[in-house]
């Protein structure tokens, strides 16, 4: 062991604007604009009203918005529980390519806008802060090698409070010690099961995760901040988090290629409101739709070669609620080829009982690849017709991920999308604003 966490922390310390690239600058400002609509999706949802609804009553009080439902502040905490749980409300905040169990958008805007608002930070300090953030928890999943999720937690629930705390701690100028200590405690409030997806019951908890997860760093950097100390070896010790959380871990991806290699710039932006592993199925049915004319009235079977994870966790023929559906790679393939999945509301109004639904999702059947795949989350839609046709499509990256990305205007028309309800111009100002994220004095019009 060589003192990871003390290491990480001195990156997190010394890290300038100036040090970060343009392009990984962009990136985060992307996913900055990003989660933010899907916040103010997420908002008008009955999971979301409800965690709203709490964080109003018990957080009454502060300088912190709960985006997407007006103008009276909450405490930051609560702001950041609120906002972590809307994030997450409807499966379209990004996650990273490839997949490593932390969600970088929704735990460090929900967690960092909230102390921004809170002390009144600048937003060039918060952009600064965002990336910091980014780089070591990112990391931190890397070093997991999924291996917690596999033991039964959800990832972004056990690494998104270290992401919450160092950006916290980054903005309030953390020395060393404190930023060390802002770990260590933020290792101490790892959360989130994933029993919800196999006993397809509870799924509202999964939204929870993202909220407790930006509301415990930011507690943790609050009180580091007043002197509160943590473990310092939080990360690599014989009873911290990769040993206790993880099946299987590389302590290496901790550090590895620290301030060389910016892994923010993998940072995803959903396209498709489900889970991820559903976004390459969901592709091929699209193109399918669009190249071929293809109708769900003439298909006679659907089989899709996947990989493990989607064959043991995401392969769910009879989801009981659209939020579990939104977990099933039968449901959303089969969705998408009866309506237009780019559009989030038809995922939000499905009906997962329906009878064309259910008679659709029965034809789809899972199986692993009969090749190595190309890439770790490719798969290989075979689609079979009543009158004897046969089509095959592979898609190796889904839109959004870094290897086939969002322009600029599709990015502009999501997050237009998303936030239809608020008004286009009034949207589309406030997007244009945050991409000149660093000349703002403050964030307190970061609201709607």
């Amino acid at each position: 062991m060589t003192d990871e966490t003390v290491q990480l922390a001195e990156f997190a310390v010394g890290l300038r604007y100036e040090d970060i690239p343009e392009a990984v600058k962009q990136r985060a400002r992307d996913s900055i604009a990003d989660t933010f609509a899907t916040i103010v999706f997420g908002s008008d949802l009955p999971w979301s009203r409800i965690v709203i609804d709490y964080a109003r009553q018990m957080g009454a009080g502060g300088k912190s918005m709960i985006l997407g439902d007006g103008p009276v502040p909450v405490s930051a905490p609560f702001a950041a529980l609120a906002n972590g749980a809307l994030a997450h409300a409807f499966e379209l905040d990004g996650p990273t390519r490839p997949s490593s169990g932390v969600h970088p958008g929704a735990m460090l805007l929900s967690g960092g806008l909230a102390v921004a608002q809170d002390g009144g930070f600048d937003g060039k300090a918060f952009l600064t802060a965002f990336v910091t953030a980014s780089e070591v928890m990112i990391r931190i999943a890397r070093a997991t090698k999924h291996s917690n999720e596999a033991r039964g937690f959800h990832g972004p629930g056990t690494t998104g409070p270290f992401g919450a705390a160092v950006a916290g701690g980054k903005m309030m100028g953390f020395d060393k010690s404190r930023m060390v200590n802002a770990l260590g405690i933020a290792g101490e409030l790892p959360c989130g099961l994933v029993e919800f997806s196999r006993s397809g019951t509870g799924a509202m908890v999964k939204r929870l995760h993202f909220g407790r997860a930006a509301e415990g760093g930011v507690m943790a950097a609050y009180l580091a901040a007043k002197g509160f100390t943590g473990p310092h070896k939080i990360l690599e010790g014989d009873c911290g988090f990769l040993k206790v959380y993880c099946d299987d871990y590389d302590v290496s991806q901790l550090t590895k290629n620290l301030g060389s290699e910016w892994l923010t710039s993998r940072i995803m932006m959903k396209r498709y409101a489900c889970h991820s592993t559903g976004h390459t199925p969901v592709q091929a049915m699209l193109n399918l739709k669009a190249r071929e004319g293809l109708k769900a009235a003439e298909v006679e079977s659907i089989t899709i070669e996947a990989g493990k994870k989607e064959l043991g966790r995401h392969n769910i023929p009879e989801p009981e609620d659209v939020m579990i559906g939104q977990y099933s790679v039968p449901f959303c393939s089969a969705l998408a080829l009866l309506a237009d999945a780019s559009d989030p509301t038809v995922f939000r109004d499905a009906d997962v009982k329906s009878p064309e639904l259910r008679a659709l999702m029965a034809r789809i059947t899972l199986v692993p690849h009969s090749a190595p795949p190309a890439t770790p989350t490719s798969t290989t839609t075979i689609v079979r017709t009543k009158d004897g046709r046969t089509f095959k499509e592979t898609v190796l990256e889904c839109k959004g991920t870094p290897e086939n990305p969002l322009s600029s205007a599709e990015l502009r028309e999501k997050f237009l999308l998303l936030t239809r309800e608020r008004g286009a111009e009034k949207m589309g100002a406030l997007f244009d604003r945050i991409q000149t994220l660093e000349r703002e004095k403050n964030l307190n019009w970061m609201s709607v």
